[in-house]
């Protein structure tokens, strides 16, 4: 999951990516919050695959219809809608699981030349949870990098090697023929029809009872069984999604990421 820091491809929640230097960075400070304001709008979040058993206890965990799928919790049903922060970015309910992905912003490791496999950490500099700050930690200790620093560039590092885990995890799930097109109906009352949500892929829950025993006997010992029934529980949850948003009357709609229409009869 690292990126070239190219202002033209970035990752999500990302407008500009700076590395950060000693020289150039000497006085800045981080700070904390409790307002991601990165998060209001995203309706889609990646997810590494060891958090499906604790994000799936909050949001359904489905993959992007990509050529390389990538887990993501839904945080709405459509674009530029999350249901659980508000318009500020406070969470509704602290106790709900927040994706490594969101919790590493506004640094990141990147890859500052692109046949170089070297990352280094970098960060948003349109954020203004870093900067020249008069209250904050310090990310330097003289020219040596603050324990803020230290602590951040190890929760990036380890992020970067779950995104490793998880790419493997996805290349056995399509080595075996596990990802299929996702839909889910859903009655609203009101509508004679259902809506139809597509546009993402899942776990092919036929294919998967297929598997020869030894494949299966395999991915129950690596942890991959666990981690797939933690995906396919958790779509159970795009239907409290579903209300949570016509409750808040941000929905249904169309949209590309995760079409809606009316079923036909």
């Amino acid at each position: 999951m690292a990126s070239a820091p190219n202002a033209t491809n970035l990752p999500l929640f990302y407008k500009d990516l700076m590395p950060l230097n000693s020289q150039d960075h000497a006085n800045y400070k981080t700070r904390n919050t409790d307002q991601a304001t990165w998060l209001v709008g995203a309706h889609a979040v990646p997810l590494t695959a060891e958090e499906f058993i604790h994000a799936g206890r909050n949001y359904p965990i489905v993959f992007a219809a990509a050529d390389q799928p990538v887990p993501l919790a839904l945080m709405g049903l459509n674009e530029d809608i999350n249901l659980f922060v508000d318009e500020n970015g406070k969470l509704f309910d602290q106790n709900v699981y927040v994706p490594a992905y969101a919790r590493r912003y506004p640094f990141m490791l990147a890859k500052l030349q692109p046949d170089s496999d070297e990352l280094s950490l970098c960060f948003d500099p349109t954020s203004d949870l870093v900067g020249d700050l008069d209250e904050g930690n310090a990310l330097f200790d003289g020219t040596e990098p603050s324990e803020t620093t230290k602590g951040m560039l190890e929760f990036c590092k380890s992020f970067e090697e779950a995104g490793i885990r998880t790419q493997q995890f996805v290349d056995e799930l399509n080595k075996h023929g596990l990802l299929m097109d996702g839909e889910v109906s859903i009655q609203q009352a009101g509508f004679d029809q259902p809506f139809i949500y597509r546009g993402f892929r899942m776990v092919d829950q036929e294919k998967l009872r297929d598997l020869r025993g030894d494949v299966l006997r395999t991915m129950n010992q690596n942890g991959m069984l666990a981690l797939i029934f933690a995906h396919l529980f958790s779509l159970d949850l795009i239907s409290n999604l579903f209300a949570r948003q016509v409750q808040a009357g941000k929905g249904p709609v169309s949209l590309d990421e995760l079409q809606v229409a009316a079923a036909k009869a």
